[in-house]
């Protein structure tokens, strides 16, 4: 079994699809991860954010197929019988006092009639549970990855305070490498899907949203600002984590509950994108120009010129720019809730 295990028993071409590439020795004084192993970066980086790509896309199906959407189906599909009537007592097949049995005889009670496949409520059950499952892998990625950035993000030291200072913050222990490459991945596997699915109404928003976060990443990544790149992440996976809950709500017809849970996004979207972010753009503006000196210093991992600084900061503004319309869709949408039609997402909820 330890030859199964045994990295350095496999060809050598493919060690940078199962292992993270370019370990060094760890540094003599390091200000967290001080026991990790520690990691340069390198374009084999690009390898194992392959095998990232491709294990995402085999745990998105299996959480689909295999949990998500039989327990929408089943939860939906009784939701149904229950508003049709479909339940009826059990009599286990005895005479109910009229000279007549129960019609059904089952132990279970439960109704032989089923949902008509071809029916507009069949549509609306199947396309609820497409939704719901894809809904539900996006919560669980994001509560996995908002965890492992809060858990960085306790280990780093003042990073909400300070994301600039000792640059460049180089070697990556292991932890913060193999976040980084996580989250690269996710956002190329996100293009993947939005352009092989049918497009919906905010198509070319998502498009513009990922292509811009992937830039960011990768930029952040390869010029050795990653404390910056962490704390931007934690930051925005907070919010979608509670969408993609209120929206599941939604799906399964947890109206109430997706109202309320809406109300807490609404709360923590404004918190996150439009207090804390813009906290963050106006650091990369000011802070960061003034303790970064700009110098091109390839062997020191010193990536920081005016062109560099511009960069982020251009890339950053379209990305809040992008969330101002985003902010005015939802606030229609808080409205339709004061209302009393209940939470509706005008984004994507539809098909283009």
């Amino acid at each position: 079994m330890d030859y199964l295990f045994d990295i350095q028993r496999l060809p050598s071409f493919l060690v940078p699809f199962v292992s993270l590439s370019y370990p060094v020795e760890r540094p003599l004084l390091t200000d967290s991860f001080h026991d990790a192993v520690h990691y340069d970066i390198g374009y084999l980086d690009t390898c194992f954010i392959v095998t990232l790509i491709a294990m995402m896309a085999i745990l998105r199906d299996v959480a689909r197929l295999f949990v998500l959407e039989p327990f929408a189906r089943w939860k939906l599909t009784r939701d149904w019988r229950l508003r049709q009537g479909c339940m009826v007592p059990i009599t286990n097949g005895k005479s109910n006092g009229n000279g007549a049995s129960n019609r059904t005889g089952s132990p279970t009670g439960k109704s032989a009639e089923r949902l008509p496949e071809d029916s507009a409520e069949a549509k609306h059950i199947h396309r609820s549970v497409l939704r719901f499952a894809e809904q539900g892998w996006q919560t669980l990625y994001y509560t996995m990855q908002w965890s492992y950035g809060v858990y960085i993000y306790r280990n780093v030291p003042n990073m909400l305070a300070d994301p600039w200072s000792n640059y460049p913050h180089i070697p990556l222990p292991s932890v913060v490498k193999g976040y980084y490459l996580m989250q690269i991945a996710f956002y190329v596997h996100a293009v993947l899907i939005i352009n092989a699915e049918a497009r919906r109404r905010d198509h070319w928003q998502m498009m513009t949203h990922h292509v811009i976060t992937i830039a960011l990443v990768i930029i952040s990544y390869s010029y050795n600002f990653t404390r910056v790149g962490c704390l931007i992440m934690v930051i925005m996976d907070w919010c979608d984590i509670t969408l993609t809950f209120a929206k599941t709500l939604r799906y399964l017809a947890f109206q109430k509950a997706c109202d309320l849970a809406f109300i807490f996004f609404l709360i923590s979207w404004f918190i996150t994108r439009h207090v804390l972010f813009i906290k963050v753009i106006l650091s990369t503006y000011w802070d960061l120009a003034r303790i970064v000196p700009f110098e091109w210093i390839p062997e020191r991992g010193h990536y920081f010129s005016p062109e560099v600084h511009m960069t982020f900061v251009v890339l950053l503004t379209c990305l809040q720019i992008l969330q101002c319309i985003w902010s005015y869709m939802i606030f229609r949408v808080a409205w339709r809730v004061v209302m009393g039609y209940g939470a509706d997402d005008t984004r994507s909820d539809e098909d283009a």
